[in-house]
């Protein structure tokens, strides 16, 4: 069996701020250092083969973290960085309803109306990290593997996995900071067996930003 264990990157800055983050970067937090410390101490006793993190700088940090002392493989992917937005990188949440009311509304309520202001549409994200993830599946099948991702990529994946209408696409758990997911392969199924668990917190902080 492949075993995938899903999670996203720790608290930024950029959270914090209410940012859009996308393609661009920003630093961990404090907190979000703390979330991925969470995250490798839940994993500590499973045997991870290769970690595959998304390149962005947030990803490979809580990768790094996550990894803590062990001697795992870090395996950057530009395939699993987050859906691009366009010219909304970087600015605020509140700049964005103000200037892009409409295609703010369909992102957070109708993706499958959703049309991007120069970025990605959820279907060329959903091809994106869907045929890597098969890919990642074929490389190391029989493997335990850990996935660095992004809130948008994992909500991608899951609607993946569930074969779930592009509408459908935010429905579920929420995928707080490093939350776990955990995917189990056999031959041609796919199922996923844990979504969106944030167990492992030791605090009640969450973040409801990108």
């Amino acid at each position: 069996m492949t075993k995938l264990y899903i999670t996203r990157h720790g608290q930024t800055e950029w959270n914090l701020e209410g940012r859009i983050q996308g393609q661009k970067d920003s630093k961990l937090t404090t907190l979000g250092e703390k979330q991925a410390e969470w995250l490798g101490e839940r994993l500590k006793n499973v045997e991870i083969d290769v970690i595959i993190s998304s390149s962005s700088g947030r990803a490979i940090r809580t990768a790094e973290i996550i990894r803590g002392k062990r001697n795992i493989e870090i395996v950057p992917n530009d395939n699993l960085r987050e859906i691009h937005f366009g010219q909304w990188e970087g600015q605020l949440h509140a700049e964005i309803k103000k200037y892009w009311p409409d295609e703010y509304r369909n992102f957070w309520n109708f993706p499958h109306l959703y049309k991007p202001v120069g970025g990605e549409t959820f279907l060329q994200v959903l091809d994106r990290v869907s045929n890597e993830v098969e890919k990642i599946i074929s490389k190391y099948e029989g493997k335990n593997i850990l996935i660095v991702t992004h809130a948008v990529v994992l909500k991608a994946l899951i609607a993946y996995f569930e074969n779930k209408d592009l509408m459908d696409f935010w429905s579920g758990a929420f995928m707080y900071p490093t939350c776990l997911n955990i995917v189990e392969i056999k031959e041609d199924s796919r199922k996923i067996v844990l979504q969106g668990d944030i167990s492992h917190y030791q605090a009640n902080e969450k973040v409801y930003n990108d």
